[in-house]
């Protein structure tokens, strides 16, 4: 008979490995030894957890765990550099990232950075695009690689790569991780043309509760007009099961209002971006928030945010950075993070604002909300 401490000492630890491969569904032994551990330990109710109850699939190897997460897709979830200002990549990142690895999927595991380079544009041309030698290129490279290697995707064996972004001569020695490298792709990109084909097959309703689930997860909030009436109903219903759920799993609280559904980290960590956000733009975000929410749900144009962003930027120009000489700039930059947290929505030059924004009037409690 297992006593109360050890099975509460079980839950903690599967409440750990599960909150773990969620925020990194691509786990390398040797970057998180001891989370790897307790994942391998528990694997097999770890993936009964996430097929069962999302549908998600989860794979385990000697020294590689990766959740694919094939139920629901989020739009607004970019990569991120693996630089400590964590930026959202950019197209060009996106490319050079896509060729790099289509290129070491099938080996070979040690190559210099010459060779793959010239592997590189040959894929390039293959594929009708069009890569050079330019700076802009080769820091998007190296931004890509940086990325790999963060995740265990490949080990800088001789030289650094970091050279090349400024100098077209530097070479340097790679180790790959194949296997890993063909963890990646989810099943779906075999299937799809375009990028619309790609978010309408990952988006799998085969069963409404693993898709509903796995909104309110991956999403920091859902809303009423996510979901058909049917789908709504049955989510309402079934609330108080699906918040024991999520608690049992990662110990996160259920919100529910009229008007949508959100998860609430109390610890705050379960996050791939925290708002609110220290920094001129995050700042800028909340105080946006505050004065978009007390105007209600009518459009606004962009016009008129910029025109606030500009008098908050005259206001604490004194402790904000050079952003604050850029109105135009810095608003887009706290527009994208806040739709980014579904607080907004941008439609064309219009701001709509979201009813989960009214978290963020600035005589309220600011919990973190949970973006994973």
């Amino acid at each position: 008979m297992r006593h109360s401490s050890d099975a509460d000492e079980l839950a903690a630890d599967l409440r750990e490995a599960a909150r773990c491969l969620v925020v990194r569904p691509l786990i390398a032994a040797e970057h998180l030894p001891d989370e790897f551990a307790l994942i391998r330990r528990h694997r097999q109710q770890l993936d009964q957890w996430f097929t069962q109850r999302f549908g998600y699939r989860l794979q385990v190897t000697a020294d590689t765990a990766r959740l694919s997460k094939t139920t629901a897709t989020v739009r607004r979830r970019p990569l991120r550099t693996a630089t400590a200002q964590r930026r959202p990549f950019g197209i060009s990142e996106y490319l050079m990232l896509a060729l790099v690895l289509a290129a070491v999927v099938s080996g070979p595991s040690v190559i210099s950075l010459r060779d793959l380079v010239q592997e590189l544009q040959g894929a390039a041309s293959e594929a009708g695009v069009t890569i050079g030698s330019e700076p802009s290129d080769r820091r998007a490279l190296v931004t890509a690689l940086r990325w790999m290697i963060a995740h265990g995707l490949a080990t800088e064996l001789h030289e650094r790569i970091d050279e090349y972004a400024h100098d077209a001569e530097a070479d340097a020695v790679l180790a790959i991780r194949p296997d890993r490298v063909a963890m990646l792709p989810l099943p779906v990109l075999a299937r799809a043309q375009t990028a619309e084909q790609l978010f309408e097959r990952s988006d799998s309703r085969n069963s409404a509760r693993a898709w509903m689930r796995a909104r309110i997860l991956e999403e920091p909030v859902v809303y009423r007009g996510d979901f058909d009436a049917d789908e709504w109903t049955e989510l309402r219903r079934r609330l108080s099961e699906e918040s024991g759920f999520f608690d049992e799993m990662f110990g996160l609280h259920i919100e529910a209002r009229a008007e949508g559904v959100m998860a609430v980290d109390p610890v705050g960590e379960l996050t791939d971006v925290r708002f609110p956000l220290t920094g001129t733009v995050g700042h800028t975000a909340l105080l946006l928030a505050d004065r978009l929410s007390q105007r209600g749900d009518v459009p606004v144009g962009r016009d008129v945010v910029v025109g606030i962003v500009a008098d908050l930027a005259a206001e604490h120009r004194s402790y904000w950075s050079q952003l604050a000489d850029s109105p135009e700039r810095l608003a887009g930059e706290a527009l994208e993070l806040l739709a980014d947290h579904r607080l907004v929505d941008l439609v064309g030059d219009e701001i709509v604002v979201l009813p989960a924004a009214a978290r963020y009037v600035l005589d309220v409690s600011h919990e973190e909300v949970s973006m994973l």
